[in-house]
């Protein structure tokens, strides 16, 4: 099987691994404007990953367990959530640590962040947001930043884990824009970038074509995708 990757709006990415593995990051897609219909209910899936707490990240973490029978991997006190929800295959993590599982190697990274779990009033502490680097099956090393501010110790995930490609958020207010994509993808030495987190709210301003603009002669591609499109 093909290594793919699938864009279901805002920062909800679908993986199909080589050995037929499917995962999920930061499901939102019922109430997210950006899911197109046919990915809204997803009846297959081993894994999916939580960066942390906002409801535009966990909306549908829940009910697609329970449908589907995935496992689950989130921070701490996100993974404790979970399984007061019922959830059985729950895996906890803190940042630092990897866990090998489905025979993808996952690294829990940081992210700068708030998290918080938003089913109740007044919203619960999720613990600490954070990213993920990824090492597929197949050899491909990626890094999943998560809603993120910029930060120095990009460079560190870059000497560290040396992954090729980055999924980086860029609408701005509430993470970074594109000019500090720009400057992430140089401490992180990627060869590619795919944008997340823009346009799904009118304050999301920032733009796959402005990142781009700011690239122009690092070598970085730019791999914009639109809701529901998929790379492979």
């Amino acid at each position: 099987m093909r290594f793919s990757f699938t864009f279901l709006g805002h920062s909800t990415f679908l993986f199909g691994t080589t050995t037929g593995k499917r995962v999920i990051v930061d499901p939102w897609l019922e109430t997210n404007p950006s899911c197109p219909d046919s990915f809204k209910r997803l009846r297959e899936l081993d894994l999916m990953l939580l960066t942390h707490g906002h409801r535009d990240h966990t909306a549908d973490a829940v009910a697609l367990a329970r449908t589907t029978g995935a496992q689950a991997i989130a921070p701490y006190e996100l993974a404790q959530w979970l399984e007061e929800k019922g959830l059985k295959r729950v895996f906890a993590m803190n940042i630092g640590g990897t866990r090998s599982i489905l025979g993808l190697s996952i690294t829990m990274v940081p992210a700068v962040h708030s998290s918080s779990i938003e089913d109740a009033a007044p919203p619960r502490y999720g613990g600490l947001a954070s990213g993920y680097v990824i090492a597929f099956e197949h050899g491909l090393t990626i890094y999943f930043a998560g809603d993120t501010a910029l930060f120095g110790d990009m460079r560190v995930i870059g000497e560290l884990y040396r992954p090729s490609m980055a999924f980086l958020p860029i609408g701005d207010v509430y993470t970074m824009g594109p000019e500090q994509a720009a400057i992430a993808c140089a401490l992180l030495g990627v060869k590619t970038v795919v944008p997340m987190h823009y346009g799904t709210f009118p304050e999301l301003t920032g733009t796959p074509a402005r990142l781009r603009e700011l690239l122009p002669a690092s070598g970085v591609e730019v791999l914009e995708l639109k809701p529901g499109e998929t790379f492979d």
